[in-house]
């Protein structure tokens, strides 16, 4: 099984937000939503929108929404 991972991460690399699902079409809608929402000057700043998969439910972060 693959679980998508949606992660905002801010300049010194602490995960702002993460939500995680199973379906691929719904991680790739909610990805573009992440990279909409950061404005010029969060990504100036360094923040990040990243996607990323793990294979189990156990290794998706504790804080994350999980959807599925």
């Amino acid at each position: 099984m693959t679980i998508w991972i949606n992660e905002q991460i801010d300049p010194s690399g602490m995960v702002y937000a993460c939500i995680a699902c199973a379906s691929e079409t719904q991680a790739e809608d909610c990805h573009k939503s992440f990279q909409d929402n950061l404005s010029e000057e969060q990504k100036s700043q360094g923040w990040i929108a990243r996607l990323r998969t793990v294979e189990s439910w156990d290794e998706v972060p504790v804080s994350a929404l999980k959807l599925n």
